[in-house]
């Protein structure tokens, strides 16, 4: 399960930003995960608690922005919504595409006191 480690990467992430701004604790922690980032969302969620506890984290109101998956066909060009890494062109069935949105792992902003 490599969601623990990326729940860990997110606490290293906010407890480094808290630092520079000489804050003590974050209240509110926004996330946007992208459909096509392989981030299994049930698990993150599971993670979590165990990951942010004794951290700046713990406690603090987690808002998870879903970034919908968007391609380009690389024969046609037409772009095209995508639910799953191996989606074909709706127009064309080529497998060949370039992926515009949906791989996003970000930490969007932090709430800090």
């Amino acid at each position: 399960m490599h969601e623990l480690s990326i729940a860990m990467g997110i606490v290293k992430i906010a407890e480094d930003e808290t630092a520079k701004v000489k804050a003590q604790k974050v209240t509110k922690i926004e996330l946007e995960i992208g459909v096509l980032s392989g981030i299994e969302l049930k698990s993150l969620n599971f993670v979590w608690e165990s990951a942010v506890e004794n951290s700046v984290l713990e406690g603090a109101e987690k808002e998870i922005i879903v970034v919908e998956g968007v391609g380009i066909c690389a024969d046609c060009e037409t772009k095209f919504n995508m639910e799953n890494i191996f989606d074909c062109c709706p127009k064309c069935g080529s497998n060949f595409k370039g992926i515009l949105k949906g791989k996003e792992l970000k930490v969007k902003s932090l709430e800090v006191i």
